[in-house]
């Protein structure tokens, strides 16, 4: 069952900081995010084992190594400035646009 639509934080390409789990303090970049399941996919972390049968023709079998799903709430955006994952919230420019900025700096996070 999925659940209402979350207002996500995260975009992909964001880099990020993992603040909690097995890769806490690492930083990597957002290659997926699954909105219903309020998790996203990081590149080269959270990285899990599977065993894949071959199909005959193309994928060769064995065992294969990717990356798995994090929950929402344990990456954080990483501000250039500061130079870690800071937390954000959103903020309406003058022309209307709607931008991620750093609580604690006020620095605007996405690229205008």
């Amino acid at each position: 069952m999925k659940k209402a639509p979350y207002k996500l934080h995260l975009k992909k390409d964001d880099i990020v900081q993992v603040i909690s789990g097995k890769e806490k303090g690492k930083k990597g970049k957002v290659l997926a995010i699954f909105p219903g399941e309020q998790r996203v996919t990081i590149e080269k972390l959270n990285m899990v084992k599977r065993h894949m049968k071959g199909d005959g023709k193309s994928r060769q079998p064995g065992i294969i190594e990717m990356e798995s799903k994090i929950h929402i709430s344990n990456v954080l955006l990483v501000s250039d400035k500061v130079g870690k994952g800071v937390r954000t919230k959103m903020k309406k420019l003058e022309d209307g646009k709607r931008v991620r900025v750093c609580v604690k700096t006020g620095d605007v996070l996405d690229r205008v």
